[in-house]
């Protein structure tokens, strides 16, 4: 069920805890309804640990919303303890349905895939109920019980680790609920082991977020202490406790879920005042630390988002974006070698290319790992798009590196210079290039078919003034100017290299227009 959420409306999901992220009382209710329909506390605590970790939203801000995600996760416990076992049937064969015909988009399989998972949660409620019966004439479970009912802490301890080895709270607070209602696990007991499986459902996103950002890391740990806090105030009144859920009613399989969720709606609305004071204890723990910035590190490729694919697009469009600028950077500074035979800056460029090829292959990496399996007809054009963006932009720096940079290190061990004219050519050339990988950045983010028509039409722009160059290059070498002759195939080379790179940053246009074309054919035809 969370990945058929997560996959088929991952983006949504997240603009709707940006959203919430204005207030704290918003943020609180954005985090209960994301978990509502995540069925995860662990999966939104990770998103939001993301935010924060990327800078989007405050610490104080994300651990409102990770209360809210407690609480959430509570509403869906009490939603599957109400026997909806008549509809399995149902949501299995809708859900199979729309999972496997052929024409459904993504989103629509994911609909499926969350129906089924429905179905079969359902399913598993159910069984674990009939399949409990017998335990209650095990000896040996009996033995255990007998044990834990003497010692409550160890109880707790045990619900600890089988949510920590489940990675979710409300899959254990089922479970209790399943052996409370066979009656093979008291109800007193079952209250114990629910606040030991509050502290174990911590525990997951604390060790996924071990290698974050420390603003991001921060989250997870709060919410630890947060709960910690909350099972040790609570233990002692258990006792107490358990009269005043029979004034709420229902059976004791109600009772559990519904001291679940007092448990949790009890600590939102003491801590979430104090949100920001439980972040300065934590960063008393988890202080910043001062990184050297890397550049050959991606900044945006979180692994975390790649169970959305709408998100993790997004990220690698943002890195391959990061791309664009070096390769931008790179030949700015190219101009400048050419003009003044700075050697220690064409070391710089060169240099500049390892960072390039290290970023492309962390982005080639984690597209390889993005399942295409759920992407909708723009997904998966847009994963294609970045594929390929992203290589040509390793392709014109390599240009840069192994063709410009070389030809630029003849003319400083030569000692010689282009004449003025020839200067003004190569900068002219240079110019219209610029703008070509400036343009052709736009068309990979807006998609829009007048700019790609632009990108083309600057493509024969650059190609005339190529052939015109070359026209007055030949002229000033029947004249025998003296820097011309002695720069001659310097030049030629140059002009060549740069018109390969503005190839390189075309190409982003042609699937772009090429779609066009095919949907104008078909309104002509309908028409």
């Amino acid at each position: 069920m969370r990945l058929g959420v997560t996959h088929g409306f991952g983006a949504e999901l997240r603009r709707g805890l940006a959203v919430g992220a204005k207030s704290r009382i918003l943020s609180f209710f954005s985090g209960m309804g994301i978990t509502a329909l995540l069925q995860s506390s662990t999966a939104t605590v990770l998103i939001v640990a993301a935010f924060v970790g990327q800078g989007m939203i405050n610490s104080a801000t994300g651990l409102a919303m990770v209360l809210g995600a407690d609480v959430g996760t509570t509403l869906v416990a009490q939603l599957f303890s109400l026997d909806l076992s008549f509809l399995v049937p149902f949501l299995m064969v809708v859900g199979y349905i729309t999972f496997s015909m052929k024409r459904s988009s993504g989103r629509f399989k994911n609909v499926g895939r969350v129906l089924i998972g429905a179905a079969l949660m359902l399913f598993a409620l159910m069984w674990i109920k009939d399949s409990a019966q017998p335990l209650k004439e095990s000896e040996i479970l009996s033995t255990v019980l007998a044990a834990l009912n003497s010692d409550k802490i160890f109880g707790i301890l045990i619900a600890v680790l089988l949510t920590w080895l489940a990675h979710s709270s409300l899959a254990i607070v089922l479970l209790l609920m399943s052996f409370v209602a066979s009656g093979i696990l008291p109800l007193e007991l079952g209250i114990y082991m629910v606040l030991g499986a509050n502290l174990g459902g911590t525990i997951p996103p604390v060790l996924a977020t071990l290698k974050d950002h420390p603003e991001a890391r921060r989250v997870p740990v709060g919410n630890f202490i947060i709960r910690l806090i909350g099972v040790i105030a609570v233990f002692y009144f258990v006792p107490y406790i358990k009269p005043y859920l029979d004034v709420l009613g229902g059976d004791e399989t109600r009772k559990i879920v519904n001291f679940h969720t007092l448990f949790n709606v009890s600590l939102a609305l003491v801590f979430l005042p104090f949100t920001g004071t439980i972040i300065k204890v934590c960063k008393s723990i988890i202080p910043d630390k001062v990184e050297k910035d890397d550049p050959s590190k991606a900044r945006y490729l979180d692994h975390k988002d790649l169970v959305t694919p709408s998100v993790a697009l997004a990220a690698a469009t943002r890195e391959t974006l990061r791309m664009a600028d070096m390769v931008q950077q790179m030949l700015d500074d190219t101009i400048t070698v050419f003009k003044t035979n700075d050697a220690a800056l064409l070391n710089k460029v060169r240099e500049q290319d390892d960072v390039i090829d290290r970023i492309y292959e962390q982005i080639k990496i984690y597209m390889a790992k993005l399942s295409q399996e759920f992407m909708d007809e723009k997904e998966a054009q847009r994963y294609v798009q970045v594929l390929t963006f992203s290589t040509n932009l390793e392709h014109a720096g390599d240009v840069v590196d192994k063709n410009l940079m070389p030809l630029a290190l003849k003319k400083i061990k030569r000692g010689i210079d282009f004449s003025d004219e020839g200067m003004r050519e190569i900068s002219h050339i240079h110019f219209l290039v610029m703008e070509s990988v400036q343009l052709a950045q736009s068309v990979f983010v807006s998609n829009d078919t007048e700019m790609a028509k632009k990108l083309l039409q600057d493509k024969r722009d650059i190609r005339e003034a190529e052939l015109l160059g070359m026209s007055t290059h030949i002229e000033r070498l029947s004249d025998g100017v003296p820097e011309t002759i002695a720069t001659s195939s310097l030049h030629v080379d140059i002009i060549r290299d740069y018109r390969r790179i503005n190839s390189y940053m075309c190409t982003v246009a042609y699937p772009l227009l090429d779609e066009a074309d095919r949907y104008e054919s078909y309104q002509k035809e309908v028409r």
